[in-house]
């Protein structure tokens, strides 16, 4: 398992790189092309790398503003970045500094409607995901047909039109143009073995000229949708030929599919994701406690100041300490959720902002990383961080609930509040059925009396 910390923090800045002027037609080819490969979650994270990478006076930001603008947890966040790496969407650069890191997200435009239909994994992909009668749908609706066979075509070439002047061409110039890659996603050719390819096709039934850089790259993806060797696209390259004795993509396309179908399964490729990012696996049996310290772990401080208020919105005062904890002082999620939480449960549900700083300093200092740890912590230091409150504020010591000092191991004490946060909503919807239910009765007792629509009968 990947660990996050090595990856990215709540902390660590990052700046957006932005193709300029997406159109509304790209955003119609994310929501209805892309969305379905990568889920909702990366689309919303690119539509906000987006929307803030068009405010061109933009300050660095942190990971922790988008935790909040998505409501996700950094594992989250950092599972939506892959997603829209992997399917071409980002390019992501990262610089180790002293204490954090910086990252520059770099947004790639999505592919026009022909490219995407054109390329045998993304379009493949689709089709797995949505089926073939939504497929051809979106195909009649992007794609507009249009017959050349009876056309030839006469456009030029760039060499039929114009010739160099001269070749005192600045070195750095050349090479800007080399590191530019014409590819549309990240898969490189170069991992297929194309000279074990080549090696079993004859120069004189395939032209080695007809095998292009474009051909290759096809004959690479369409080797690994179909989970084909170089032996099999050699049949397959032979199926493709026309008869003129070159290979288009079309034919390629085509010869793969029927290769697939009679020689390893009638049923279409899928593909699936080879990595799932979970910050803390749920084991298949989790103990209440435990169950508490993966909410801790892995929730926004501001959802967990909600819950622990009744499903209330937490004061501007509440939100800005939560965030400097964490963006000022790098504290991890987990650890100022728990440091939140004693508080609140200590102090009568208040954050004496000068108490909580004193704590999380020693925490700090302990080098602190899970919400475990944090439990943990606080129990074995109960009577110090009560000594420090009582100095902070001389009122009677409240009762510490889930933070007692455990007689056994195996005791668990999990807050009454944890157990409370998903009632909210079924209070209010019994609320709203008392209601109903007692406009009926009202009505019922209204018709008994002979009044209805206001007038006595």
């Amino acid at each position: 398992m990947v660990h996050l910390y090595k990856e990215v923090q709540p902390t660590d800045h990052f700046e957006i790189s932005l193709p300029q002027f997406l159109s509304t037609n790209e955003r119609q080819l994310l929501t209805l092309f892309y969305q379905p490969l990568t889920g909702p979650e990366p689309i919303s994270l690119y539509l906000t790398l987006w929307a803030e990478g068009e405010d061109l006076h933009t300050t660095p930001m942190t990971h922790y503003y988008l935790m909040n603008v998505l409501n996700m947890s950094i594992g989250k966040v950092f599972e939506a970045r892959i997603a829209l790496e992997a399917i071409g969407l980002l390019r992501t650069w990262r610089k180790d500094e002293e204490d954090s890191r910086h990252f520059i997200y770099e947004l790639i435009r999505p592919l026009d409607a022909h490219s995407f239909f054109q390329d045998p994994l993304l379009s493949m992909f689709l089709f797995s995901k949505i089926g073939e009668q939504a497929y051809r749908k979106l195909r009649r609706r992007f794609i507009k047909p249009m017959n050349k066979q009876s056309f030839k075509e006469v456009s030029r070439s760039f060499m039929d039109v114009y010739k160099p002047v001269h070749t005192n061409i600045p070195k750095d110039v050349i090479e800007a143009n080399s590191n530019n890659p014409n590819q549309n996603y990240p898969f490189y050719y170069e991992q297929f073995d194309f000279n074990l390819l080549m090696s079993g096709l004859s120069e004189n039934l395939i032209p080695s000229s007809s095998i292009t850089t474009d051909v290759k790259e096809v004959i690479a993806k369409l080797a690994f949708l179909y989970h084909l060797s170089p032996l099999d696209m050699q049949k397959v390259v032979i199926l493709a030929l026309d008869d003129n004795m070159q290979v288009s993509h079309d034919r390629l396309k085509k010869a793969a599919a029927d290769y697939y179908k009679l020689t390893l399964s009638k049923e279409a490729p899928k593909l699936e994701k080879t990595f799932v990012q979970r910050e803390h696996p749920m084991p298949e049996k989790i103990s209440k406690e435990q169950e508490l310290q993966l909410y801790l772990e892995t929730t926004p401080p501001l959802q967990v100041l909600k819950d622990i208020n009744n499903g209330k919105e937490p004061l501007p005062s509440s939100v800005q300490l939560a965030e400097d904890l964490i963006v000022k002082h790098g504290m991890p999620v987990g650890v100022v959720n728990v440091l939140l939480e004693y508080v609140m449960l200590t102090t009568d549900m208040k954050l004496p902002r000068k108490y909580v700083e004193r704590i999380a300093d020693h925490w700090m200092r302990k080098n602190l990383k899970t919400a475990k740890e944090a439990m943990e912590l606080a129990r074995t230091e109960r009577d110090k961080y009560t000594k420090w409150k009582n100095e902070n504020d001389n009122k009677t010591q409240v009762a510490t609930s889930g933070y007692k000092k455990q007689a056994r191991a195996s005791k668990e004490i999990i807050p009454e509040w944890f157990y409370k946060r998903n009632e909210e909503n079924s209070e209010n919807e019994q609320q709203e059925q008392k209601a109903i239910d007692f406009e009926q009765e009202r009505l019922k007792i209204l018709k008994k009396l002979g009044v209805q629509d206001g007038q006595v009968n």
